[in-house]
């Protein structure tokens, strides 16, 4: 598709199109801004559902703002940086200093325990599903990113590869992670 037709589906709600583009085409670049923008986690879906709320008020107004002058990706990224770097303090707003439950002090006795336990379990059970995923170029790069909390440049430097590409390999890699672990969940309920 080009870019004049993908802003034509955009604004008429394709949700194959805004599916497809908003939340997988674009996964490079939007996780580039959120890394850029905030200094602390944001959830993706967050991110794109904010995004896509703004590009679409006023009737899509920002959308058919669109003129082609530049590629829609760095019209996208200017705009969605623009949009963030206002609103970074805004996306995620927790002033509630309510706990969500009561503790009790019986409970405060064995939470340390307990969390390390549970910490424990884990661990081998992330283990163990990594251990099963077919493809360990996969495996490394989980453990990398997730495990070890290493920045994606340094991992993609690690590996000689881009940035986007390490992305490229996570999203499959998750994927693969998931089909292992949904695969172990029926295994487990036959037992």
């Amino acid at each position: 598709m080009t870019d004049q037709e993908i802003i034509q589906a955009l604004i008429a709600r394709d949700n194959r199109v805004t599916q497809d583009y908003l939340f997988e085409q674009c996964i490079p670049l939007f996780m580039s801004i959120i890394r850029r923008v905030f200094d602390y986690e944001v959830d993706y879906d967050e991110f794109v559902n904010e995004l896509y709320l703004y590009l679409m008020e006023n009737d899509a107004a920002r959308l058919k703002q669109f003129e082609g002058r530049s590629s829609l990706f760095l019209w996208l990224k200017t705009t969605a940086t623009h949009f963030f770097v206002k609103k970074r303090n805004q996306l995620i707003d927790n002033t509630s200093h309510e706990p969500l439950y009561e503790q009790s002090e019986a409970a405060d006795d064995i939470k340390e325990p307990m969390a390390q336990s549970t910490s424990h379990l884990a661990s081998l059970d992330i283990e163990r599903l990594l251990a099963a995923m077919p493809n360990k170029r996969y495996v490394a790069v989980l453990r990398r990113l997730l495990l070890d909390e290493v920045e994606p440049e340094q991992v993609a430097h690690e590996m000689n590869i881009t940035t986007d590409n390490l992305y490229n390999i996570k999203r499959r890699a998750m994927l693969q992670l998931m089909q292992v672990a949904l695969r172990d969940i029926r295994q487990y309920e036959k037992r």
